[in-house]
């Protein structure tokens, strides 16, 4: 056991995802399945923004540990020790999520405790970054030094709550990813394994979305067998169905691909542009989708079966569901922009047409608003797919 926890055997280029890591996104994931609970309870203007701001929280506790993990082989060594102690803190920090905003009646308040949680987690991550890179930490320090300041505002935004919370936090998320790109001006970041880097960010996206079928069945919970829940049920899932194809058919191999080509030297500025900076927006619709699926499931099931198929969602619910489809859209273009500097056409005019969406979906019933979104998503991939063929056929 000594021996092994003294062990820090390096990533190499051909190391693949381990399972310890999926793990550990799977943990990860659990705190964004979460946030849906959050702001499902029930969406309002209010609850979406705080949720954004939970989900940059997460994703940039994620995408810290996503470069640790690129450095060393994260299931061997102390590493595989410090991210199970890791691994506690965000599971901690997932339970206080739905009371996110709520003072409690208990010693500690939930605010507290999950900003506290979180900080031991990002404590974490440093020290093991630090053991990991024994060579040219002057990024490290840097980045350490404002990772440390965020956690001032985090802490006082938790003890005040409210609006006073809302605005820390916001605060301590433009200072912990200012202090991201301030390090890199010091000195690039290190990446060790493209293929590795890459494999995570397709795993946890696919996660997301498996997790994303989780919320059909807490929409829809015992009225499965009524045909307007029955519908929508198979139409979230076609949905997810799209957003796979859309993303691991199309635009993955491509950017795997010029990632590949990328000299050493570039990697980091190029892992961190094309991957840790755009993958949000693409995690963050599929979350924000879920939770308007949900919202519908949930719709339909509460319903007198006469009045399923007539009756609108409110604003906020549309906002998550159409709002979602243009985030991942959204992140298609600048994934593709940053790696390859080239964006189809087709995928601009997707965008900007489901963004116009949102104010018609607000007038829709339920039902009918789910199945312009699944339909926007069957005719998107059909599109590209016919598309990719004639390109071929072309060359």
């Amino acid at each position: 056991m000594r021996h092994m926890l003294r062990s820090r055997p390096d990533l190499t280029e051909t190391n693949r995802a381990t399972s310890f890591e999926i793990f550990f996104d799977l943990v990860f994931v659990f705190a964004l399945t979460q946030v849906i609970a959050f702001m499902g309870r029930p969406p309002t203007p209010a609850s979406l923004a705080e949720g954004l701001i939970l989900l940059l929280l997460f994703w940039v506790a994620w995408m810290t540990y996503s470069w640790l993990c690129n450095q060393a082989r994260a299931d061997l060594g102390l590493l595989w020790a410090g991210m199970v102690a890791a691994m506690a803190t965000i599971f901690v920090a997932a339970l206080e999520i739905p009371v996110a905003w709520q003072r409690s009646r208990g010693p500690v308040d939930a605010p507290l405790i999950l900003s506290l949680a979180y900080i031991v987690m990002r404590a974490v991550h440093l020290a093991l970054y630090y053991y990991a890179v024994p060579r040219d930490r002057r990024p490290l320090r840097i980045f350490a030094a404002t990772t440390i300041l965020a956690w001032v505002p985090l802490v006082v935004g938790a003890l005040l709550g409210g609006a006073g919370q809302t605005a820390l936090w916001a605060t301590a998320l433009v200072i912990d990813f200012s202090g991201g790109f301030l390090a890199s001006a010091f000195g690039p970041w290190q990446l060790r394994s493209p293929g590795h880097f890459s494999e995570r960010h397709g795993l946890v996206l696919i996660i997301a979305l498996g997790e994303s079928l989780v919320s059909v069945g807490a929409g829809a919970r015992t009225a499965v067998t009524r045909g307007p829940v029955l519908a929508a049920a198979l139409l979230a899932f076609a949905g997810a169905v799209c957003l796979w194809w859309l993303y691991f058919a199309t635009d993955a191999p491509a950017v795997g691909e010029a990632f590949g080509r990328v000299p050493a030297e570039h990697r980091g500025r190029f892992a961190a542009n094309v991957y840790s900076l755009t993958h949000f927006p693409l995690v963050a619709g599929v979350i924000y989708l879920a939770l308007g699926v949900e919202q519908i499931l949930a719709h339909l099931a509460q319903k007198p079966l006469h009045q399923t198929g007539g009756t609108p969602l409110n604003w906020s619910a549309s906002v998550a569901l159409f709002g979602g489809l243009v985030l991942f859209l959204i992140g298609r273009v600048a994934f593709l922009w940053l790696a390859i500097r080239v964006t189809p056409t087709a995928k601009l005019v997707a965008a900007s047409v489901a963004l116009l969406l949102i104010p018609v979906g607000r007038y829709l019933p339920a039902l009918a608003a789910l199945g312009l979104v699944t339909a926007f998503l069957l005719a998107l991939a059909g599109y590209e797919r016919v598309s990719r063929r004639e390109h071929a056929a072309h060359r």
